[in-house]
């Protein structure tokens, strides 16, 4: 979860919340459920309980102030802003295993000036300016800073991009520099250069290849590399111009 993604939820749920005039802001139990990232049934179970044996987030909203009948009614008229974050603080840090990451992003996203600002801001209401005074409400600063937020992330997801472009590009120099430093290019089996070719070659071929470049290798004073080869036991590993040099005259 990132700043970018919390805004593509803010922006999804914003016909879900309203505000009366006195700036008193509710959002609906799916809206909640959203910004606390978890489903709307959990939220519906917790209402649901304070009926029969208090959850405890219905706990803690009863000891919030709010009444039993207030928290039933919630799932028909809609959360008051102070539930709501009650409901971000809990499964952000109090709910245990179902705490969620985005929760307490949410939390600390709009801790500094509290949910029914945030939504205030959302719907558009504004409380009235006197002396003439305008300037940026504290959510419009908290908007500003959620977007240049979101904008550092994106630029540094473009500069992790460009670094793993650059070292790819990196490593491919490397791979043709040491092919042009090592002394007649890259060595390879008779078998294993054929392969590369997509030349089907018999043991009996590639017996005979493999003496000629032993001889090549000899006169030209290039030492021959053998490893084990599961099929033939030892095989020799020849430079790639001498292997070249064996298959061009054997195809003449």
């Amino acid at each position: 979860m990132s700043q970018i993604e919390i805004v593509e939820i803010i922006e999804q749920i914003k016909q879900e919340i309203e505000v009366d005039a006195n700036g008193q802001a509710k959002a609906s139990l799916r809206a909640t459920a959203r910004l606390a990232g978890v489903s709307a049934v959990a939220i519906l179970k917790t209402l649901d309980s304070v009926n029969l044996e208090p959850s405890k987030l219905a706990q803690m909203l009863m000891d919030s102030g709010f009444e039993a009948v207030n928290l039933t009614e919630w799932r028909t008229v809609g959360i008051p802003d102070m539930g709501i974050a009650i409901i971000l603080e809990y499964y952000a840090y109090e709910a245990g295993r179902y705490c969620t990451k985005q929760a307490r992003l949410v939390c600390r996203s709009f801790n500094t000036i509290g949910i029914r600002a945030w939504i205030q801001d959302k719907l558009g209401w504004t409380k009235p300016v006197t002396d003439n005074k305008t300037g940026m409400t504290e959510i419009q600063l908290l908007a500003a800073l959620a977007k240049h937020l979101a904008e550092q992330e994106q630029h540094l997801l473009q500069q992790q991009q460009q670094q793993t472009e650059i070292l790819y590009r990196l490593k491919a120099v490397e791979v043709e520099q040491d092919r042009v430093n090592t002394p007649c290019g890259h060595k390879y089996s008779v078998v294993g250069f054929a392969n590369l070719q997509g030349l089907e070659i018999s043991v009996k071929e590639a017996g005979t290849k493999g003496r000629k470049a032993s001889a090549l290798c000899r006169k030209q004073g290039i030492e021959i590399e053998r490893i084990h080869d599961p099929r033939f036991g030892k095989v020799g590993l020849y430079p790639e111009s001498v292997l070249i040099e064996v298959f061009s005259t054997s195809q003449n």
